[in-house]
């Protein structure tokens, strides 16, 4: 069965530096890529949520502020009758 996402996205979305875990950890980045590679992520996050946690403090994800364009603000008119 093959996932949707990529591990490296996984961790992403988990807020996990994935380029930091694989540089400091890369026994356990492999070890868990296989085994995520084999089930689904939702299972995945259920049987590894105990190592999940302390990867996500000890490896965070820089966050980037993205800026999402601003809409022009409509005004209310209202209907003469």
């Amino acid at each position: 069965m093959e996932n949707q996402i990529d591990f490296k996205t996984y961790l992403s979305s988990k807020k996990i530096d994935a380029l930091k875990f694989r540089a400091s950890e890369p026994e356990l980045y492999e070890k868990l890529a296989l085994v995520f590679a084999e089930t689904h992520p939702a299972s995945f996050t259920a049987q590894k949520l105990f190592l999940i946690n302390p990867i996500r403090r000890k490896y965070q994800l820089s966050e980037e502020v993205e800026v999402a364009p601003s809409k022009p603000k409509m005004k209310f008119k209202p209907k003469m009758k």
